[in-house]
């Protein structure tokens, strides 16, 4: 026998690549990791909206003040519209004060909803002054996108609903 017969009868016959028993072994343990690993990528999706609604919340209470600040005849702002605007396009005015991101004046980001309510008005000279407001951040859809609802008025406390809405009575620590 020549060196090349002894050789392929001591390695085999076996052609190289992996059998179906491996593959589907190897498939099985992936879709373990991923039935594992998905819930907790949900969960920590909803947390990330629930943080960035919390710091959003925050914002729209600065830019009320900058607003007061700006345009004190008016008071604070009962819309988030007014306090947007595009920078740059003209003069700020007290209808688009250019004092907030345009993306959250418009009032929706990462899966929550915004919105000014429950404003308090007074009229000084004719002119109406808003006195008090409340921002509220709900989620656009409860569970998915968060599941806490986040208020703040104008002294700047703010709240959550532990529903997703906007009967916030839990102060936030």
């Amino acid at each position: 026998m020549n060196s090349k017969k002894i050789r392929s009868a001591l390695q085999g016959n076996h052609e190289e690549g992996f059998t179906l028993i491996e593959l589907l072994i190897v498939m099985s343990v992936m879709l373990i990791l991923m039935t594992l690993a998905i819930p907790q990528l949900l969960k920590l999706r909803k947390t990330a909206a629930e943080t960035s609604a919390i710091a959003s919340v925050k914002a729209i209470g600065q830019a009320e003040l900058s607003y007061n600040s700006a345009y004190p005849q008016n008071g604070f702002s009962c819309s988030l519209a007014s306090m947007g605007g595009v920078p740059g396009s003209g003069a700020p005015s007290a209808q688009a004060a250019q004092i907030l991101d345009p993306t959250l004046a418009a009032g929706q980001k990462q899966g929550y909803t915004f919105n000014i309510t429950n404003c308090t008005k007074v009229t000084v000279n004719n002119q109406d002054m808003f006195t008090g407001y409340e921002i509220t951040a709900v989620p656009t859809s409860i569970g998915r996108s968060g599941d806490r609802g986040f208020c703040m008025d104008e002294n700047n406390i703010m709240k959550t609903d532990a529903a997703g809405g906007t009967n916030c009575t839990t102060t936030l620590q």
